[in-house]
């Protein structure tokens, strides 16, 4: 099928609308900062709560990680997402990939909040050179949100310290059902509490997997630190995936810390805490489909 390219307004990210750039953009003089890991608030890990979580994937140029991280840090400082339910927000990129993360209080299917916020009008057009669709069927911004096929948290209390990776792979179309079976047995045992696993969600877009790891810092970095000697516990997972799951770039790939995409953008809402009422929106703030 043949894929739809975006004007010069329209973005692939459906975080995103068409407007007017300013003429001296206020983001030109930011930088990025790059990371294998995210972490976020305190507060959001002081209960068993979790963000529900949308995962994006376009392509993006690459090389251009500090023309779009800068618009969305200027826009996350300066506007309230959090007033519509975004309360943080992570933007990766892998092997040409775009991932944006976007992370709410809760299902828009269950809180109703799903009306775009007005800055992401100029998100879009600067953006729009360097982020474009991914999917072979795109003929607008919701067909760039991947499908979450499978999560997985631990029963009874985990570390508060914990860090977020996105893992990206290559995945045979189709293969989510095999997948999703091949980490529900082994989360059904005890490898995760040995490798510190504290929450897992699967994504596909296309071709294209998406792991979402959330991990006990200290056990996670004890597991960096000696892969080795932790892969006779890894071998039954990684052979019961080999049928659907690769290396997304062989050419590249040479041990599994070359399948994790690159932190460029994390913001989190800062005066938000899982408890906190919601706020009063103007009547005239009607709803509308992404954010």
């Amino acid at each position: 099928m043949t894929q739809t390219t975006p004007s010069a307004t329209t973005s692939a990210d459906p975080a995103a609308d068409a407007s007017t750039t300013p003429t001296e953009p206020p983001w030109a003089n930011d930088t990025v900062e790059f990371a294998n890991t995210a972490s976020a608030p305190a507060s959001w890990y002081s209960s068993d709560w979790r963000p529900f979580r949308n995962v994006i994937v376009c392509r993006m140029v690459p090389g251009s990680e500090d023309k779009v991280g800068p618009v969305f840090a200027y826009y996350d400082r300066t506007t309230r997402p959090q007033d519509l339910g975004v309360v943080g927000r992570i933007l990766l990129s892998y092997e040409g990939l775009y991932l944006h993360v976007i992370e709410r209080k809760q299902d828009p299917e269950i809180s109703g909040q799903r009306r775009g916020l007005p800055a992401f009008q100029i998100i879009s057009e600067v953006i729009a050179p360097y982020v474009t669709p991914y999917a072979s069927y795109w003929q607008n911004p919701s067909h760039s949100v991947a499908k979450h096929f499978y999560s997985w948290v631990p029963e009874g209390p985990v570390s508060p310290d914990r860090e977020m990776t996105v893992i990206i792979q290559r995945m045979v179309p189709g293969s989510e059902e095999d997948i999703a079976r091949v980490f529900a047995e082994s989360d059904a045992g005890g490898l995760p509490t040995e490798t510190g696993v504290t929450g897992r969600w699967l994504y596909s877009m296309e071709d294209v997997f998406v792991h979402i790891l959330e991990q006990d810092r200290v056990k996670a970095a004890a597991v960096r630190e000696n892969h080795e000697s932790m892969r006779p516990a890894f071998a039954k997972v990684m052979a019961d995936l080999a049928p659907y799951v690769s290396p997304y770039n062989p050419e590249t790939w040479q041990s599994p810390r070359d399948s994790v995409a690159r932190v460029f953008h994390r913001w989190t809402a800062p005066d938000w805490q899982p408890g906190d009422p919601e706020p009063v929106l103007a009547e005239e703030e009607t709803p509308s489909s992404w954010t």
